[in-house]
């Protein structure tokens, strides 16, 4: 069975972009969130295996939302997106309980390889 990913980010054309990654290589993209409060109210609906996470987003950010989402389910599987020059977020993000990030612009193959790799 494919493994299910909820795509958050405020951008539309980067959720296409990731969502894209995953529907060509077998994972099946239960929903999408633009913000982090809109990610934490998928996520219970959805009860994904992974989440990809922006960062820096409007409302909620990704980092409160990781948060929010690991109090639901301690074993939460996400992953953090980032533009560059973030890193003091990234490390922020890895302590709040993320599992690896992906920098933007997005690289298929880093991509398929951090989702792997986090669902073993």
């Amino acid at each position: 069975m494919a493994h299910k990913i909820l795509i958050v980010d405020d951008a539309a054309f980067m959720r296409m972009m990731i969502k894209d990654i995953l529907s060509k290589n077998g994972y099946e993209v239960v929903g999408e969130a633009a913000d982090g409060a809109q990610a934490v109210e998928k996520y219970k609906e959805t009860q994904p295996d992974l989440v990809t996470m922006d960062i820096t987003m409007p409302e909620m950010d990704g980092i409160t939302a990781l948060k929010e989402i690991k109090k639901l389910n301690p074993n939460a599987k996400v992953i953090m997106c980032s533009a560059m020059g973030q890193q003091a977020m990234v490390i922020d993000a890895i302590q709040a309980g993320a599992k690896d990030f992906i920098v933007k612009p997005f690289q298929a193959d880093r991509v398929l390889e951090a989702i792997g790799k986090t669902l073993g």
